[in-house]
């Protein structure tokens, strides 16, 4: 046997007995009880019951106090006895049994209860963009709540109903802010009318009501206001000599006609060669016969015309400048449609990168993500665990709705608010937590087809709001943005 294959089998052996000895403290022990066959219950000694002793008199100092003897009932029988004997028996421990080998149930996600207020949006077809905010108390008692309706950048309120008064948000976007008290199953309706910003330009403007301290919200919704007969936007197309297809047309028309003007330009040379040839016959004595045939003389060797080099040069820097052109003028318009800015929508990520402002829904592969409000707090003096000095946190409320046909989770640090300068922070989850009072909205997951409106915590540092929020389901999903005002 050669050497490598005797080596080859004493290592097998090797192997094969460590495996054998890994594989034996694996074992399920057997119980000892289990081992041993069955006693007979008549056998095994059993302690003697806790009965009261007999009647006893004690001698004391003072009088004798006699006990009437105890009445002794029938002995229990044997079997009873018997029952009762492995209970006092087994005084060893067993061991625990395995796990099954089943595997842990996934998480299912929580059913949130319905929230007792709702809301609803629905815009007017109007010259001016105007607004009706309806906000329901579904429950049996009164509640107080508080309605925010954000406002475009740019616009301004020109009229409030309800009494409610416009107020800034961060110092930067403006919001119109209603205290009230609904009674039960009851709707208040309440209504806004801006300014707009520019002629025919949609404007969409979110309302979510929330608890009296204006802290966590119930509800939210958003609606689009289109001005009434507005034309629709037409799209104006590229000059002819602009367009793709008309480069290339253009350019085959060309290589045709070349083409063409060379095959006629060989046809009449070649025609009048030809004509010559005949006319002439060659003969010195311009064709006349002879009695006798003289013998055949080698014609001269013509040498075969060829276009001009002007010609074919001509066409070729032609043809040339056209592809040239042509590929310049594409590579131009592919590269000037880049945006720097943009996730990649392609290749390892799922679903399509989409951008849109606040109020608007904007769906990726999983998830329909609506950001209603985003607001600031003041910078915080002395910093904390979470917060740094000279920092601030800012909430913003996020409706997420799971348009697949099954559970999705989401998690908190995939979520990111963008600052001046390309710095982003994730969710701070302990303060979202604290938002949300206690709950981790990212331990389980959204139900199909439900949707869930949550307040989100950013904890940055500076002055500046966060100028962006990127939303995803998946760290592989293209995610939304979302452009903050």
């Amino acid at each position: 046997m050669p050497a490598s294959t005797r080596h080859h089998r004493a290592l097998a052996v090797f192997v094969h007995c460590l495996g054998i000895l890994a594989a034996v403290p694996a074992l399920p022990a057997a119980a000892p009880e289990a081992a041993a066959a069955p006693r007979p219950a008549a056998a095994t000694p059993q302690p003697a019951p806790s009965v009261p002793p007999a009647a006893t008199t004690t001698p004391t100092p003072g009088p004798a106090v006699v006990t009437p003897p105890a009445t002794v009932g029938p002995a229990p029988p044997a079997v009873a006895v018997a029952a009762r004997a492995p209970l006092a028996a087994s005084a060893e421990p067993t061991p625990p049994s395995a796990p099954p080998a089943v595997a842990p149930p996934s998480r299912v996600p929580a059913s949130a209860p319905p929230p007792p207020v709702t809301v609803a949006v629905a815009t007017e077809s109007s010259p001016a963009p105007r607004y009706r905010i309806h906000v329901r108390n579904v429950g049996n008692s009164p509640l107080d709540t508080t309605v925010r309706q954000e406002l475009p950048s740019g616009s301004s309120p020109t009229a409030i109903s309800g009494g409610g008064r416009s107020s800034s948000s961060g110092g930067s976007t403006a919001e119109v802010t209603w205290r009230l008290r609904l009674p039960a199953h009851s709707t208040t309706t309440l209504g806004t009318a801006l300014t707009a910003v520019a002629p025919g330009q949609p404007l969409t403007a979110p309302a979510c009501a929330f608890t009296s301290d204006g802290t966590r919200p119930y509800d939210c919704a958003s609606a689009t206001w289109q001005a009434a007969g507005a034309p629709a936007a037409e799209v104006t197309e590229a000059p002819p000599w602009r367009r793709y297809p008309v480069l290339l047309a253009g350019l085959g028309v060309l290589v045709l006609l070349s083409a063409l003007v060379t095959w006629v330009w060989r046809r009449r040379r070649g025609g009048r060669v030809t004509a010559a040839a005949l006319a002439t016959n060659g003969t010195p004595d311009g064709g006349r016969g002879t009695i006798y045939p003289r013998a055949a003389s080698p014609s001269p060797s013509r040498r075969r015309r060829t276009p001009p080099v002007w010609l074919l040069v001509g066409a070729a820097v032609v043809v040339l400048a056209g592809l040239i052109g042509t590929a310049g003028w594409t590579a131009t318009r592919q590269v000037s449609s880049i945006d720097t800015q943009k996730q990649p929508t392609s290749g390892a990520w799922m679903g399509t990168g989409i951008s849109g402002p606040v109020g608007v829904p904007l769906r990726e592969s999983a998830f329909e993500f609506t950001v209603y409000r985003m607001s600031c707090a003041a910078n915080a003096a002395g910093g904390s665990a979470a917060t740094p000095a000279g920092g601030r946190r800012c909430q913003a409320t996020v409706g997420v709705r799971n348009v697949t046909g099954a559970q999705q989770p989401w998690h908190g640090q995939l979520q990111r608010a963008y600052l001046p300068g390309g710095r982003w922070v994730s969710t701070d989850e302990p303060a979202t937590r604290a938002a949300n009072l206690g709950r981790d909205v990212f331990a389980n997951p959204v139900a199909a087809g439900s949707r869930v409106v949550v307040p989100l915590v950013f904890s940055v540092d500076g002055r500046d709001p966060p100028r962006q929020l990127e939303l995803r389901s998946g760290v592989f999903s293209a995610g939304v943005r979302v452009q903050m005002p």
